[in-house]
């Protein structure tokens, strides 16, 4: 009856309430050779006496078979008021946590839990009453870590028939009966139906939900295969991304995103992959952004800032933040220069005092020298492609009546020189150190 994710040898934690389940899991567990069993029962602290009943329930039973386990204690309500969260969304939570230090513990390589194929038809239902894709309508998962759960392929009703057969003794929790858990209403209410229109609806949605199993495994493999060819560890292209079917893109996103993402979220970030502006987008945990034709999942990035500096008439000026060296020097113009791009010679009789160089600001514009009119630098920027980072990076040079040049691309029209002309001749490099 229990299926194979247990190892022949080594030792398991087996997760018991005492009820049918778990006795029965227990029970079979002790009759495999090779396995260290051990146990572990969490008391929720939500029935009062009843529940304390059921912790020694479980104490005696593992004594008397000589099984080692671990008892665990909890305060649910208070941890679901502290933490927003529902009754049994914060049970399982407190649950999982104890078994995980039950399993360290008592030194477990594997923690089992005794889910049966009921529970699996259960969990299908409760998702898709939520409108979960196939990671919800996959059911409940074979393995989680060192979690396994080797009951899946079997029914309540045959392992309370085992329990029978056996003879061992399990307690019934009063908290089952009670319809306003989801989950009891679907056990009790909704499941009954479902067997009335085909008596083996629990095997029919556990082959459905192992199906799923398997399409959604494969989509994921085909988005790790994405992103493991695209991203570069800080963004990846959107063109490709949005070349997905939207089934994979998803499925990217999320693999991208360090938080879970509901629905609605996952298809606004679907949505917001189709602009091609620089754009933000608010997810749990971050923000996603888009700019130059890239996707970063890192939100918008601190920009550095360019102080403003003196311009030294002779000398030289570092510009650590845009990795530049520039080289000042008075001089009497000659003939034209070589690398124009490099080097600008700027009019003397047409700046001011003071020259500053200083990071872009908002509205500025010029009218670079051979254009034949005025550019804003936000329109140049964008005509070479740069990104956010790059551009607040650019050194631009300015005197009190507006831009003289900007390195790389160009100077303006008021300064340039003649022949003979006093001149300033700035030119750059890249700062090696």
């Amino acid at each position: 009856m229990i299926g194979e994710l247990l190892p022949t040898e080594g030792s398991v934690l087996c997760a018991v309430s005492g009820g049918a389940d778990s006795m029965a899991l227990l029970h079979m567990l002790r009759a495999r050779g090779g396995l260290r069993v051990c146990a572990a029962h969490f008391e929720h602290g939500l029935r009062g006496a009843e529940s304390e009943a059921d912790a020694a329930f479980v104490e005696r039973c593992c004594r008397e078979w000589g099984v080692p386990c671990l008892v665990g204690h909890g305060d649910t309500r208070a941890y679901a008021k502290t933490r927003g969260l529902g009754i049994e969304e914060a049970a399982r939570e407190l649950r999982y946590a104890f078994l995980e230090q039950a399993a360290d513990a008592l030194g477990c390589e594997w923690i089992a839990t005794a889910h049966n194929a009921d529970d699996n038809a259960e969990t299908l239902l409760f998702h898709l009453l939520r409108g979960s894709g196939t990671e919800g309508l996959r059911g409940i998962p074979r393995r989680r870590g060192r979690i396994i759960r080797p009951l899946l392929d079997t029914t309540r009703a045959e392992l309370e028939d085992y329990l029978r057969k056996q003879g061992v003794a399990h307690i019934e929790d009063a908290s089952n009966a009670d319809e306003r858990y989801s989950r009891n209403y679907l056990r009790r209410r909704v499941m009954p139906a479902l067997r009335a229109l085909n008596p083996r609806a629990d095997e029919a949605m556990g082959r459905a939900a192992r199906l799923l199993e398997r399409d959604g495994d494969c989509l994921d493999g085909l988005a790790r295969d994405f992103l493991a060819a695209q991203f570069d560890g800080e963004s990846l292209p959107l063109a490709p991304l949005r070349a997905l079917h939207p089934a994979l893109a998803s499925r990217v996103v999320r693999l991208l995103w360090p938080q879970s993402l509901s629905f609605a979220q996952t298809e606004a970030a679907l949505a917001f992959l189709d602009g091609t502006e620089y754009g933000l987008l608010s997810l749990p945990g971050g923000t996603l952004r888009r700019e130059r034709g890239r996707l970063w999942p890192g939100g918008e990035e601190a920009l550095p800032l360019l102080p403003e500096r003196a311009l030294p008439r002779n000398g030289s000026l570092a510009i650590p933040e845009a990795g530049l060296l520039l080289f000042c020097e008075s001089a009497v113009k000659g003939e034209e220069i070589h690398g124009l791009f490099k080097t600008y010679e700027l009019k003397c009789d047409m700046i001011g005092d003071t020259v500053l160089c200083t990071g872009p600001r908002e509205g500025d514009r010029f009218h670079p020298a051979g254009r034949g009119c005025g550019k804003s630098l936000r329109a140049l920027f964008a005509e070479a492609g740069l990104t956010r980072r790059e551009r607040s990076c650019v050194p631009v040079l300015r005197d009190e009546a507006g831009i003289l040049a900007v390195p790389g691309f160009g100077q303006d029209e008021r300064t340039l020189a003649q022949a003979g002309d006093e001149i300033i001749r700035i030119r750059w490099t890249k700062d090696k150190a």
